[in-house]
């Protein structure tokens, strides 16, 4: 499979290769406050596997798990495309929102929905876990 996406401006873009390691609905407060909405929907691939455009400003910030995090933005529009983090070693997360076509995205789990507001209604079909997924999910 070949996924591509692009910031809101079109001055970043992306293209991954090969099928994502994980597709998962992240429900902390991290996610929440970086989307604006009850989760974030995130595609994992390896970091060697996908190739950007343009250039991304990196933030540096503790994720609620403690370990370090960073988060990329374009510089020019400000839209969030990728995420990467101890909590995900190898990867390099993809916001589903910034796909050329995001019904690509098939969840795999919905995570740490312990934090998910009450209005947040996820499919009954999708796994749910309060935290991260079992490490043999």
């Amino acid at each position: 499979m070949h996924y591509t996406g692009a910031c809101l401006c079109g001055a970043v873009s992306y293209a991954a290769t090969g099928e994502p390691t994980m597709q998962y609905n992240c429900h902390c407060r991290d996610c929440q406050r970086m989307s604006g909405a009850g989760y974030l929907p995130i595609m994992g691939f390896p970091q060697a596997a996908v190739a950007i455009t343009g250039d991304v400003h990196w933030y540096l910030r503790t994720a609620d798990s403690g370990r370090p995090a960073s988060e990329g933005f374009c510089p020019t529009c400000g839209a969030r495309l990728f995420g990467q983090g101890e909590g995900v070693p190898g990867l390099m997360l993809v916001m589903v929102g910034t796909l050329d076509d995001p019904a690509l995205f098939r969840p795999d789990a919905n995570i740490y929905t312990r934090s998910a507001p009450v209005w947040d209604a996820m499919d009954g079909a999708v796994p749910a876990y309060e935290g991260d997924p079992p490490a043999d999910f």
